[in-house]
């Protein structure tokens, strides 16, 4: 999958309100308009770009077409994004350390 493809699929926000929909658990159309405030036509278009971009599958249940969340296609992104992660991690771990330390003067604090 082109990476490119992938992160124009993300950059659009309905695209994202559903993804999050589906991340939680399959929907319907119906339900995917009321998630998203947008027309059926709206969505069938944006669920189809995310078919095809492979983010999203849809399987049949009897009449009804309940599409769920691919998350392995976002493992290229994940990928992409990996050589990033030293930039946030360093500043993440400074953070812990200093909440430990409020923690443990907190506790210090109410002992004495």
């Amino acid at each position: 999958m082109d990476t490119n493809l992938l992160f124009e699929m993300l950059a659009e926000p309905h695209r994202r309100a559903m993804l999050d929909g589906l991340r939680r658990k399959e929907h319907t159309v119906g339900e995917l308009v009321e998630l998203t405030s947008l027309s059926q036509p709206g969505v069938s278009k944006h669920l189809r770009l995310l078919r095809e971009a492979g983010l999203v599958g849809v399987r049949r249940a009897g009449r009804t077409q309940l599409y769920r969340l691919r998350p392995e296609a976002l493992r290229e992104i994940d990928d992409w994004l990996q050589p990033y992660r030293r930039f946030w991690s360093s500043k993440l771990d400074a953070l812990e350390r200093r909440l430990d330390e409020e923690a443990s003067s907190s506790t210090l604090l109410k002992e004495e």
